[in-house]
């Protein structure tokens, strides 16, 4: 129980992860991988990347269903404000964790802000004292690619396994065209301690208009089931009041003196 709650306490506190990998420059545009949900400690979100000219203000609901030792399941949820302006700044708050139908309030308890300009991302935490806005570096710019897709779909290296991928169609979300990909990736017995094949499956309905999954749904044994939606979007600009810094809230600058290589 301790350890459920510790990750329940880091998904909410830290930062939504990348997961991505740098790869080669092609005439000057840095390229990233990127995919929605997984766990490295802490349970990430779907990616924002600062797409320039595609502002919105969305709602984005998290549902995590993990199993339990008695073969059930239990079922954390939140809701939470992520915004874009024209410019590529990102707006997000971060929200607790909380059990499905549970007695227990969600309570909004950082805000994060980015700007791919400035290189700037201000993570200020609202739960805590003293109220401090840590200051960290932001590599990505507008004119990084994020390729939403893993890696290539045929065999894994070694004899790991193998990586499935189709295409699931068009769909309208919210307005909004989306194109649907379905994802496995298949780890052969040994790879990973498994006695048996084990599946990693990834669903997601891409927006090409905004650089963002509308729809992202991600099963693997050691996890559970991770859903991110978004419920509510509105294809216009942020106020701008969004990318003020909260009042009384002290600065802490955690940046190098020369920010980091990009490769």
């Amino acid at each position: 129980m301790v350890r459920a709650t510790l990750v329940i306490l880091l998904a909410a506190f830290f930062p939504a992860v990348l997961y991505s990998q740098a790869t080669a420059e092609d005439g000057g545009t840095r390229q990233v991988q990127a995919q929605d949900g997984g766990t490295r400690q802490v349970l990430e979100s779907i990616v924002i990347p600062p797409k320039a000219n595609a502002p919105f203000v969305a709602t984005l609901h998290t549902d995590w269903v993990r199993g339990s030792s008695d073969s059930g399941t239990f079922t954390l949820v939140n809701a939470r404000r992520i915004a874009r302006d024209a410019s590529g700044r990102i707006y997000q708050e971060r929200w607790i964790l909380v059990p499905k139908n549970g007695n227990v309030k969600s309570r909004m308890n950082a805000i994060q802000i980015s700007d791919p300009s400035a290189h700037t991302l201000y993570t200020c935490m609202v739960l805590v004292t003293p109220k401090v806005c840590t200051l960290t570096y932001y590599a990505p710019s507008t004119s990084t690619v994020y390729n939403v897709t893993g890696v290539a779909a045929g065999p894994l290296p070694n004899d790991a396994g193998y990586v499935t991928r189709e295409d699931i169609g068009h769909q309208v979300i919210l307005g909004v065209d989306t194109a649907g990909t379905r994802e496995t990736v298949t780890y052969n017995p040994g790879v990973i301690g498994n006695d048996q094949k084990i599946n990693l499956t990834r669903e997601y309905w891409y927006a090409d208009q905004l650089g963002i999954n509308l729809l992202s749904k991600r099963t693997d044994p050691s996890f559970g089931t991770q859903l991110f939606t978004i419920t509510e979007i509105t294809l216009a600009e942020p106020e701008a009041e969004l990318f003020e810094l909260p009042k009384d809230f002290q600065v802490v600058d955690h940046r190098q003196s020369d920010p980091p290589a990009v490769n």
